[in-house]
Parts: structure tokens; C-alpha cells; sequence
């Protein structure tokens, strides 16, 4: 495994809604890094600028910003310009998975399960969502993660709440048919056909809800890896997965989020490109279950950081 990796900058913070869990990540990141002997050092892209980013001379960095500003595309497009090679997906990939509903409309193209959705531009549109989508359904903002501003109605009463939690964090409202089941989640790593998913991953968390604080906080939250499911269903998510991946041009690692009903179907909720790495964070779950340590995977996802957009010939007198 390489370990020559020059001067290593890990970026974490920003500033979007997900910036807490994003310092943990990259605290974890960058102790993981400097137990192995990279020369790592961390970016708190919330609190300096991007000409300062260029002024450290990093060889290359690791992305551990979750939400708008790091994981959208925004941040990738600049370290293009800059030169400066990252781990993760490119601009587009980044820019897709960070909007669900443009993700949800990929993997419907592409055949793939992902459950019906309406995207609302106004409160007054939540009226007609009990007999498109049924109850209950899921009110979410179509550019965050970590369930922020997210409501799962069970009441049409509690639409307008939900509408206006959500719309806090974007102009737009995404409602989505609620799934009842199995919560699971799937890493993948690398690119191309070398793209591979790790070992699917079962959420239990207390009342079936997991929310912020049973996502980072709590410690009642069960978690099974590799879940209890038959060999043929785990191969059919992990496939699922993979293909989710891929269809919108992921590279490096993401995360893949899924519902598994009462008839074991399995549907795509979401998919994430830079995913959690903190003490309670799933991809180091996985990982682990095939027996990676923590540290051995920040250095593979490492080891995947180049520049995502090839360079074009350029005219000359």
C-alpha cells in the first residue's frame, strides 16, 4: 500500500448544516493518516479561503466535508482549477448525488428501485400528497444529509410542519413514499470496473428512527454487519448498489442507502459521496468486516485521489 503521499491536506468543517459531524470525520481522518505517516494536515474550509487552500502547497487532499460546499461539486470544480488532486467523486457525480431528486431521476432511467416522489415548489402543494404518495411519506430538503430538516408524516395534519422544518434548509421540498422495513446501507469502493461494495449493513435504531442524535450520538443504535440476510437478496443489494454507483458516474467511495420492504424488496433511497467517518459512521463498519482497520481505509481512499476532469489540449501560437 502506498504511503508516499508528499504534503496531505484533510479538508473538513465547512459550512454547511452537516458541519459538525464533518469536524469528527476529519479529526478521525487525520489521526488515521498521521498513525501511518503521511504528512497530513487539517483544512477547515469554513474558516479559510480557497486562496489559502492554494497557498499550502498540498500534494494532494482528502475530502472529509459532508453537504453543501464540499460534497456538491462546488469544492471538486475548484480543486480542478487549482490542480490539486482529491479523493472522491468529480464535480458532476458530487453536484448529482447531492440532489436527490435529480439522482431519483437517474436510477428511474436506469431501471433501478428507488420509491415515488413528488417535488414541491410551495407549502400549498402538500394538500394532494395523501393520495399521490399515500400515508405515511417522508418530507425531506432535496440538498442535505444527515436527516436534516427531515419529517417522516404520519398525519396529513403534520404536512404543513414538515413542509415549512424542511423548506428551512432549501428553496424546494422533496416528499417521498415512506418504505416500511429494514434500513440497510452499502459502501462502495473504487471506479470504473473496479468499483466494488462492501459488506450490506443493517440499522436498527431505537423506534425505528434515525435521527441525527441515533446516527452520531447515542450508543443505543444496533448495528449488523454483514446483515442477516439470505445470499442471494445480499448479492441483489450489493449489485444494486454498485450499479447506483456507477449510473451517475461515482468514483473513490460513496455510500448507498436503502429500504428493504415487507416483501424483501430493496429500494435506493439516496446515495452519499462523501460519507461519514466518525466513531459511530458506517463505512469504517464495513470495511472492518472484512477485515480493513480504519487507518488501512483512509489510505486506500487515498491512494484514489487524482484529478476527475482530464486536461484538454490547449491552442498554442
Amino acid at each position: 500500500m502506498k504511503t508516499d503521499f508528499g504534503r496531505v491536506g484533510v479538508l473538513y468543517g465547512g459550512r454547511s448544516a452537516e458541519r459538525e459531524v464533518s469536524l469528527m470525520s476529519g479529526q478521525g481522518i487525520h489521526e488515521a493518516l498521521l498513525s501511518k505517516g503521511i504528512d497530513a494536515h487539517l483544512f477547515d474550509t469554513g474558516e479559510h479561503s480557497l486562496a489559502e487552500l492554494a497557498e499550502q502547497n498540498f500534494s494532494c487532499v482528502f475530502i472529509a466535508l459532508h453537504g453543501r460546499y464540499g460534497e456538491d461539486g462546488t469544492l471538486q470544480g475548484a480543486l480542478e482549477l487549482l490542480d490539486i488532486p482529491y479523493t472522491g467523486s468529480g464535480p458532476m457525480a458530487s453536484s448529482l448525488a447531492m440532489d436527490k431528486v435529480m439522482t431519483k431521476r437517474i436510477w428511474l432511467q436506469c431501471g433501478l428501485p428507488t420509491p415515488e416522489f413528488v417535488l414541491l415548489e410551495t407549502s400549498g402543494d402538500v394538500a394532494a400528497l395523501e393520495e399521490s404518495l399515500g400515508l405515511p411519506f417522508i418530507l425531506k430538503p432535496p440538498h442535505e444529509g444527515s436527516t436534516v430538516g427531515f419529517t417522516k408524516v404520519e398525519e396529513i395534519a403534520q404536512a404543513d410542519a414538515g413542509y415549512a422544518l424542511a423548506s428551512r434548509f432549501d428553496q424546494k421540498v422533496l416528499a417521498e413514499r415512506f418504505i416500511q422495513g429494514r434500513e440497510l446501507t452499502v459502501p462502495i469502493l473504487g471506479s470504473g470496473d473496479s468499483a466494488r461494495a462492501l459488506p450490506v449493513i443493517e440499522i436498527v435504531a431505537p423506534d425505528g428512527n434515525y435521527d441525527f442524535d441515533n446516527k452520531y450520538i447515542s450508543d443505543e443504535t444496533q448495528y449488523f454487519c454483514p446483515a442477516n440476510l439470505p445470499d442471494s437478496l445480499t448479492a441483489e443489494i450489493r449489485e444494486l448498489a454498485r450499479k447506483s454507483y456507477l449510473s451517475i458516474g461515482c468514483e473513490g467511495w460513496a455510500r448507498a442507502d436503502f429500504m428493504l420492504d415487507e416483501h424483501s424488496r430493496p429500494w435506493l433511497l439516496e446515495i452519499n459521496t462523501s460519507p461519514g467517518m466518525t466513531s459511530h459512521s458506517l463505512v469504517p463498519m464495513a470495511a472492518k468486516a472484512e477485515g480493513v482497520s480504519y487507518a488501512d481505509l483512509c489510505l486506500t481512499i487515498l491512494e484514489s485521489a487524482s484529478l476527475k476532469v482530464r486536461a484538454v489540449a490547449r491552442l498554442v501560437e
